[in-house]
């Protein structure tokens, strides 16, 4: 994967901007010819930055430091504005790095008492291209881990597709594992309608003692509203949210993927041992009294 593409769908991006945006801020309250183009230059490639990189903080804070942003803006035909709206702005956004910097902290899973694991998936979950010797992450997982795995992935998996399938069967798991709404985001499927299938499928399989724990979906830019309402319904039913860094990790690994997406059999291995790494300590307890 390209370390560009990289570096905006992962949201890395975002920050980025954050940081190009005070330097525009108080880069304006220097003087001199070489202070104002960059100033400018920080500026412009600071708020492109933030646009592509669909971060899904809320809107009304969106609103607030686009506001600030104005208001410095005009400071350059008032002069007298310059320094406020300078601080001003820079404050804006900075805290705006920080609501966001949770989301891209590594999460922490509670010991589960057993070893069932229950993943729900797409076709980088399932595989593709019907390989008979190929193996898919789920099954490498529970070999290497001695873990009881069901797995109800399915090539083509929507919220909504993966909800009937889940409702066909009981969910076995005292982890769940989502790694879905790709489809759902490169498909025909709203943002609304996206939100209110995935909505449904958590509410099925969210239960005492089980913990869910779902990838957050890597967005290309301007589709922040997928990425708002999965952070909404995901934070409504108390589900582990991974940042997006973590899946576009194994996808930038060299020859993990067949296609940009779909994940290779490295892949396959990669995928595995990076769900391992996040939910190992779900299994520490069980595994440590093992002989």
């Amino acid at each position: 994967m390209n370390g560009v593409v990289f570096h905006i769908v992962s949201g890395h991006s975002f920050f980025t901007g954050i940081f190009l945006l005070v330097i525009a801020a108080f880069g304006s309250t220097a003087s001199g010819p070489v202070f104002k183009r960059v100033t400018t230059l920080s500026f412009l490639i600071g708020a492109i930055a933030v646009v592509v990189s669909s971060t899904a903080i809320s809107y009304w804070w969106y609103a607030v430091a686009a506001m600030a942003s104005l208001a410095w803006t005009l400071s350059w035909f008032k002069t007298t504005w310059r320094s406020r709206t300078a601080y001003i702005m820079a404050g804006t956004w900075l805290v705006a790095g920080a609501i966001e910097l949770p989301y891209h902290i590594t999460p922490s899973i509670a010991s589960s008492g057993d070893r069932s694991i229950t993943i729900i998936g797409d076709s980088v979950t399932a595989g593709v291209g019907g390989d008979e010797k190929s193996e898919t992450w789920p099954s490498i997982i529970g070999r290497e881990h001695d873990l009881q795995v069901q797995d109800i992935s399915h090539v083509g998996e929507t919220a909504a597709s993966a909800l009937r399938r889940a409702r066909s069967q009981e969910i076995a798991g005292q982890v769940v594992i989502v790694e879905i709404g790709g489809n759902d985001v490169l498909g025909t499927t709203s943002s609304k309608q996206f939100g209110s299938d995935l909505n449904e499928l958590l509410w099925h399989l969210v239960s005492p003692g089980r913990q869910v724990v779902m990838f957050e979906l890597p967005l290309p830019p301007m589709y922040h509203e997928y990425g708002r309402l999965q952070r909404k319904v995901a934070a409504k039913h108390g589900v582990i949210l991974v940042p997006k860094r973590i899946f576009l990790s194994v996808l930038a690994g060299g020859n993990s993927t067949l296609d940009s997406i779909h994940l290779s059999q490295a892949g396959h291995q990669g995928m595995a041992d990076c769900v391992w790494q996040l939910t190992k300590d779900a299994f520490a307890t069980r595994e440590a009294g093992s002989p």
